[in-house]
C-alpha cells in the first residue's frame, strides 16, 4: 500500500498527536501524517512532531491553546470542510488524544452533516504520559479502583464549576487538564469537600518534551507548587495516593544535587 492510499482525496482524519515526543506517535498516526495534502495542526502539537511532515504538505495552524484560541472552533470547522470538498487528503492534527479534551466531536458532527467522511486515529494522552515519566500508576489495587479526567479550562470570567464532592472520594486518581491557574482554587474546593489534604500530588509540565518538568507534593500545597510554572507552559494535575509512585532517574538526580543544609 501506498501512503497516500491510507486517506482518500476529500477524506478527513483526525490524529493524536501525542503529548509532544514524536516516538509517542502510533505508528498509524506516523503514516497518515505522511500521506496528506493538507496538515492542520493545534498549538500544543510537538515541533518535532511537525517536522514529520513532508516537504510541500501545506501546513495551517489553528492554534488552540488554553487561554489564547487564535481560531475560533467553527473557523477550524468550516477550513477542515473546505480542504475536504477541495478534494484535498485531510489530517487533523491534535495534540494527545483527539476524544480526550479534542473538541473533536464538533468538528465531526460538521463534516458529517455534509457528509464528509472522517476517521479517528487515536493518540496517547498526556494523562498517560505524565504517569509513565513519574514512574507512577494511574490505578492500583487496593488504593485506586478509578481514573477521573476532567479539564478546567474555562472561558474568561467563568467560575469553575465541577462536581467537587465525587471528585474528592477516596479511592481513585484525578487528573485534571489546563489546571495551572485554577490550583488554588481546586485544592481549596478538594479540601473542603473531604479529600486528605495529604494526599499526593504531581504536577506535570511539558509532558514528555526535553524541557519536561515533575513537581510533587501534597493537595494542600498545590497552588505552591504551580508558582514557577508558566502560563505558556502546558500543565496536567494528577491527584491521588497511586501517583506517589517511585521518583524516576531524573527526579532522584536532582534530588542528589540540592544542597544539605
Amino acid at each position: 500500500m501506498q501512503p497516500n492510499d491510507l486517506i482518500a482525496p476529500g477524506d478527513v482524519w483526525l490524529v493524536g498527536a501525542g503529548p509532544g515526543d514524536p516516538d509517542l506517535l502510533t505508528r498509524k498516526a506516523e503514516k497518515l501524517i505522511a500521506a496528506a495534502d493538507i496538515v492542520f495542526y493545534d498549538a500544543l502539537v510537538g515541533p518535532s512532531v511537525l517536522a514529520l511532515i513532508p516537504p510541500g504538505v501545506d501546513q495551517v495552524s489553528v492554534g488552540k491553546r488554553s487561554g489564547r484560541h487564535s481560531k475560533a472552533q467553527q473557523s477550524i470547522n468550516d477550513l477542515l470542510l473546505a480542504a475536504a470538498r477541495a478534494g484535498k487528503r485531510v489530517v487533523r492534527l491534535k495534540g494527545g488524544d483527539p476524544s480526550i479534551f479534542g473538541r473533536s466531536a464538533e468538528e465531526m458532527a460538521h463534516l458529517a452533516s455534509d457528509g464528509v467522511r472522517f476517521r479517528i486515529c487515536p493518540g496517547i494522552t498526556t494523562a498517560s504520559a505524565a504517569a509513565a515519566s513519574g514512574s507512577a500508576s494511574l490505578t492500583l489495587r487496593g488504593v485506586a479502583r478509578g481514573l477521573t479526567l476532567v479539564t478546567a479550562h474555562l472561558k474568561a470570567g467563568e467560575p469553575l464549576r465541577l462536581d467537587w464532592d465525587a471528585l474528592a472520594r477516596p479511592g481513585g486518581t484525578l487528573g485534571i487538564y489546563m489546571g495551572r491557574a485554577a490550583a488554588g482554587e481546586i485544592s481549596r474546593q478538594l479540601i473542603a469537600a473531604g479529600r486528605d489534604p495529604e494526599t499526593p500530588v504531581m504536577v506535570a509540565v511539558n509532558v514528555s518534551l526535553p524541557d519536561e518538568r515533575l513537581i510533587r507534593g501534597k493537595l494542600s500545597a498545590l497552588a505552591f507548587l504551580v508558582r514557577t510554572v508558566s502560563d505558556e507552559d502546558p500543565t496536567l494535575l494528577l491527584i491521588g495516593e497511586a501517583v506517589a509512585g517511585t521518583p524516576c532517574p531524573a527526579e532522584l538526580a536532582a534530588s542528589v544535587a540540592l544542597p544539605v543544609r
